[in-house]
């Protein structure tokens, strides 16, 4: 019983590390069920960060940045790679400090582009439509 919750207490810290995120390539509609002909629940724009949670052969189950779980078509997902500012303004800077230039300021809600990896000091290389690019604290970023 032991070796069980031992095992256990090492295999869920990794599972939590683990999240996938996908951004849609296309506009699409949210289901409630893997079907087209279930409830539709929203319309999810180009560029939406949205965390895999079950896959199947034509249907993917998501959840979105608001927590809310749907079924979007696996065809829909595949576009750049995205991250939507979770606090109310992110400061995307020249380099990976806090103390380095300010390029631009991000909204809550606000699109980015992702550029690269996370660095080992919790940084994300970003990208604005503008064309404006910098780094983030990862931490203030939806779906990485």
């Amino acid at each position: 019983m032991r070796l069980l919750l031992a095992s256990l207490l090492f295999v869920l810290p990794n599972l939590a590390g683990a999240l996938e995120y996908r951004s849609t390539g296309r506009a699409a509609v949210l289901y409630d069920a893997p079907s087209t002909t279930a409830a539709k629940i929203a319309v999810a724009g180009v560029g939406l960060p949205l965390e895999v949670v079950i896959v199947t052969d034509a249907w993917i189950k998501v959840r979105d940045p608001g927590g809310r779980l749907a079924w979007i078509e696996s065809t829909a997902l595949g576009g750049r790679r995205q991250v939507m500012v979770k606090s109310e303004t992110s400061s995307v800077r020249q380099q990976p400090r806090p103390d380095a230039a300010l390029v631009f300021q991000a909204a809550r809600g606000v699109l980015l582009e992702v550029t690269g990896e996370v660095d080992a000091y919790g940084w994300l290389p970003v990208k604005h439509a503008d064309g404006l690019a910098g780094w983030m604290p990862a931490h203030e970023a939806w779906g990485r």
